[in-house]
């Protein structure tokens, strides 16, 4: 009995298969075919828009699936939440959906969009934040290129964003964060009391979970003598303690550690004035506590 999976198509596709490839399966896709081939005998890959991913799985079309938290709200997706793994296009952090004016705008606060209208995929959520914040204004759908209606009578757009760099271009400026969203790896109902099919979705959320821990992280091997080992250890920030090993020559230890990979540059040249031999940095696929 195979698993059907869905591999969210567009700004996530990229970044999702790199993470399955940390995870150590291989994702190919055809730019002509909507079925991914995953070496993998027991998984059935589709590829699905994020928008679309959670009423599909609802819906049984497949087993399990990759999409934002923001959509599954969005759609009212009654859903197993198996994982929440946070990666997006850019890097490891949640996107937000933020709501954005033209720079010259006069709107500077959610109050000011009184009578105004909005343009968003993100409708009901929209829609929800203006009620918390006690406006009525007109939502709009907007089926793509969001960013440019503002140029067309809208007054203001609530888009997805990482970095906020496409907003700028376009001479946008935010006013305020709507919601924010990460990855999801959520399950059909049915398919998640089949026994064999939870064993393989569990399995499959603990090798992505393990790769996107992994994500920015390195490990750093050093031999260090007796007399420095405490002097090493302070240096060392480690996500636990330090694996220390007796070497075969009397005196000598195997340090062996995991560390975020911006401080390298910093706490290697520490390590060796401190003592550390033959330091050696590899990098990391997964991560499992």
């Amino acid at each position: 009995m195979g698993l059907k999976l869905g591999i969210p198509k567009g700004s996530l596709q990229e970044a999702t298969v790199r993470m399955f490839k940390k995870a150590g399966f291989n994702v190919t896709i055809s730019s002509r075919s909507y079925y991914p081939s995953i070496d993998d005998p027991e998984i059935e890959a589709v590829l699905f828009r994020a928008q679309e991913m959670s009423r599909y799985i609802e819906e049984g079309v497949l087993d399990c699936g990759l999409t934002g938290s923001d959509w599954i709200r969005e759609n009212s997706s009654k859903v197993v939440h198996v994982a929440k793994l946070v990666y997006a296009k850019q890097g490891a952090r949640p996107v937000r959906w933020v709501l954005a004016v033209p720079v010259n705008s006069n709107i500077k606060s959610v109050k000011d969009l009184k009578g105004k209208r909005i343009a968003t995929e993100l409708v009901k959520a929209t829609k929800k934040y203006l009620r918390k914040n006690k406006v009525r204004a007109d939502v709009e759908f907007s089926w793509g290129a969001t960013e440019v209606k503002t140029n067309l009578g809208i007054d203001a757009i609530v888009e997805l964003t990482e970095t906020g760099s496409s907003l700028r271009a376009n001479n946008l400026r935010i006013v305020d964060t709507v919601c924010e969203s990460v990855t999801e790896l959520i399950a059909n109902k049915s398919a998640w009391r089949n026994r064999r099919k939870r064993a393989k979705i569990e399995a499959l959320a603990l090798l992505l979970k393990g790769a996107v821990l992994a994500e920015g992280k390195v490990g750093l091997k050093m031999n260090v003598s007796d007399k420095n080992l405490k002097r090493v250890l302070k240096i060392l920030p480690a996500m636990k303690k330090p694996t220390i090993s007796c070497l075969s020559q009397d005196g000598w230890f195997d340090v062996d550690t995991i560390i975020d990979e911006e401080t390298v540059k910093t706490i290697i040249p520490r390590l060796k004035a401190a003592g550390a031999q033959g330091i050696i940095e590899y990098p990391l696929n997964k991560v499992i506590y």
